[in-house]
This record gives C-alpha cells, sequence and structure tokens, in this order.
C-alpha cells in the first residue's frame, strides 16, 4: 500500500470527525498541512485587525454615542470578520494536496506575522506575537489531538443541514413568541443592567451544561445499537464506491470498538447536535438583539433599567453603541432558547426522522468502512 492510499484512508476518517478510528502516530503526520483552515481564519482575523488599526488608528474597539461613517465602517468589519474567517477556512480545506495546503498554511502565517506588526490587540509586537505563537500552538494542538478534525466535521455537518435547522427554529416559534413577553419584561431588564458579565457567564454556562446532558444522555440511547453491532448492510458495497475501501470485503472478526472509539462516536453525534441546535439559538438571539435596536431609546432603557443601563455596550473587550442591557438580555434569551431547543430535540420525532438518524447511518456506513479498515490494510 503506497502512502497516497494510507494518506486517503486517513484523511476520509479525519473528514468524517472519526480520528480515533486511524493508526496510532497517523495524527501527529501533516499537522501543519492539516492545519491550515484553521490557520486560514486566523489570518482573517489578522487581516481584519490591520484594517481597524489603519481606519481608527488604535488597537482597541472603542466606539462610544452615534458612530461615524469610519466607525460603522469598522462596526461592519467586526460583524463580518467571524463569516469571513469561516469562508476562509472552507475553502482551504477543500484542497486535497497536502503541498498545496502546507502553501496555504505559510502564507497564512505571513498574514498572521504582519497583522501583529501593523494590528494586533496591542501597541506592542511582542506582546501581539506572543499571542498569536499561543492561538497557532493551540491550533496544531488541537489538530494533532484529532479535535479539530471533529470540530471541522460538526462545522461543515451543520452548514449542511441549514435547511433542517430553519425548520427547527419554524418549530420553536411558540417558545419564541412566548420569549418576546420575557424579552419586554421590566424585571428582566433591570437584572440584565445589574448583574455583572462573570456572572451572567456563569448562568449561561449552567443552563448550556444541562440543556447539554439532556443531548448526550439521549445520544447514548440511540447510538448504542450502532457501536454494538455496527453490521454491514447490502446497500453498503454501492455507497462505500469511489472511497478508498472500495472493493474491500466485509471480514468478520473485526477488532471490536475501543473505548475511545465509542467515546469518539458519542462526542461525534452529541457535537453535532449541539452545533445544530447553538445555529437555531444565534439566529433566534439575533433577532433579539436587531428588535432591541429598532425599539429601544434613551427614554426607553431608563425606565426599563431605572437608569442603572449603560447606552455603550462591552462585548470581548470591545466597547460597542449598543446598550450593554440589550446585549445582557439577548445572551440570557439565547441560552434560554438554546436550552428549549436541546430538551426539544431529545423528544421531537421530526427532528431525529430527518437529522439524526440519518447521522447515526452515516456512521454506521463509517465504522463498517472502519472494519474493512482494521481487517485487510493495517498490520500487526
Amino acid at each position: 500500500m503506497t502512502s497516497s492510499d494510507r494518506y486517503a484512508e486517513e484523511r476520509w476518517f479525519l473528514v468524517r470527525g472519526l480520528p480515533a478510528v486511524v493508526r496510532r502516530g497517523a495524527l501527529l503526520r501533516r499537522v501543519w498541512a492539516r492545519s491550515a483552515p484553521a490557520l486560514a481564519g486566523l489570518a482573517v482575523i489578522a487581516a481584519n485587525s490591520i484594517l481597524v488599526v489603519t481606519l481608527s488608528g488604535k488597537h482597541t474597539i472603542d466606539i462610544d454615542g452615534r458612530p461615524t461613517v469610519t466607525e460603522g465602517f469598522i462596526l461592519a468589519l467586526v460583524v463580518l470578520v467571524m463569516p469571513v474567517a469561516g469562508v476562509a477556512g472552507w475553502l482551504v480545506s477543500r484542497l486535497d494536496s497536502p503541498l498545496r495546503r502546507v502553501a496555504a498554511a505559510n502564507v497564512c502565517l505571513v498574514i498572521i506575522g504582519l497583522g501583529c506588526v501593523f494590528g494586533g490587540p496591542s501597541p506592542r509586537v511582542f506582546v501581539n506575537l506572543a499571542m498569536s505563537a499561543v492561538a497557532i500552538a493551540v491550533i496544531v494542538v488541537t489538530t494533532a489531538s484529532g479535535l479539530g478534525s471533529i470540530l471541522g466535521w460538526a462545522a461543515r455537518d451543520t452548514m449542511a443541514n441549514l435547511a433542517l435547522a430553519s425548520s427547527m427554529f419554524v418549530r420553536a416559534l411558540p417558545v419564541v413568541l412566548l420569549t418576546f413577553l420575557v424579552f419586554f419584561n421590566t424585571h428582566v431588564w433591570l437584572m440584565a443592567a445589574i448583574i455583572s458579565r462573570q456572572r451572567l457567564w456563569l448562568a449561561i454556562g449552567f443552563l448550556f451544561l444541562i440543556a447539554a446532558t439532556f443531548l448526550v444522555s439521549s445520544t447514548l440511547e440511540r447510538v448504542r445499537p450502532v457501536l454494538d453491532a455496527p453490521e454491514p448492510a447490502p446497500e453498503d458495497g454501492d455507497r462505500l464506491a469511489g472511497t478508498p475501501f472500495e472493493g474491500i470485503p466485509d471480514e468478520p472478526g473485526a477488532d471490536p470498538l475501543s473505548r475511545v472509539e465509542r467515546g469518539n462516536v458519542v462526542f461525534v453525534v452529541a457535537s453535532s447536535q449541539v452545533a445544530q441546535v447553538m445555529t437555531v439559538s444565534l439566529a433566534t438571539g439575533s433577532i433579539f438583539l436587531i428588535l432591541g435596536l429598532i425599539v429601544l431609546s434613551p427614554p426607553l432603557l431608563a425606565s426599563w433599567t431605572r437608569d442603572a443601563g449603560s447606552n455603550d455596550g462591552h462585548f470581548l473587550g470591545m466597547v460597542l453603541p449598543v446598550p450593554d442591557p440589550l446585549i445582557q438580555t439577548t445572551m440570557m434569551l439565547t441560552a434560554i432558547t438554546f436550552m428549549y431547543l436541546a430538551a426539544k430535540a431529545v423528544t421531537d420525532k421530526e427532528y431525529r426522522a430527518q437529522f439524526l438518524d440519518p447521522l447515526l447511518d452515516n456512521l454506521r456506513l463509517t465504522l463498517v468502512a472502519r472494519d474493512r479498515y482494521r481487517s485487510s490494510r493495517l498490520g500487526p
């Protein structure tokens, strides 16, 4: 078996979010090339920081009151930087050649270095270099551990199921409409104006933990039959056509799944559902944020918060011309929506039929390919 065949097999599993299936040491090979998509996203953030510093003359975003035209353009850069970073990472991930990926990673490294000199969160180049070095190290370690392949698969799967996410949003409209009553509740705005951001993050984390427990417990029940008996189906031969495992017979006696592989499968299914629910929750939160920007005025904010709210918001170290209580209220409503949708995903038969059952079937097919990989390609 040639090295290119081995690379094609291992990449097939990594693209599907199952790094625990590949041979030992495989995750440590071509780490730089496999890190290229994440490095591309970081390069977009670095280039964005160069634009912000060039336009504003400051290394921090501090926009209060009514923004000028230049400040409005900077706000647009802030809003668009993460979507553009995601698109850049997706484009780089489509490069099949390891050499092209290495070249793309090197170009991204140059852009990141330029961002440290001409942009960055600090006027000190050394501080920017240290922060970028830590970010690059995290990307490389995440890639080498296999977690990056799982996160990449969850992101691709979420984008591929945006239509399902929209249908989930439609089914969640009753609770969204009910949440409008919470949005126009004076006590909620008063709490949002008084509570500290640290306590709010703790509360959101608590709700997220409960919701994730719903999803993981349901996932364990649904995925157990796949883990116990990933039996080949008659149509698996056609479905594996064009893959590195085409034509390999299904032989009995393959190695049973290890605990790490079982955990990998459960984590893939759970993370995919979390990403799906998070997408709908963030879309709902965006609606509330836009609604607040439309209806909220200084007198109304003062009335709802009893003059405890600030007309300028703080988020991720940035000062934005968005009332801080609106930001905190939006965060709370997003967390509540996430919790509701997570519970609904556990009990909604239509959601399971449209999303979870096809996902489990694809995982079963991947485990069939894993058995072929282990029985006929790996040595002792």
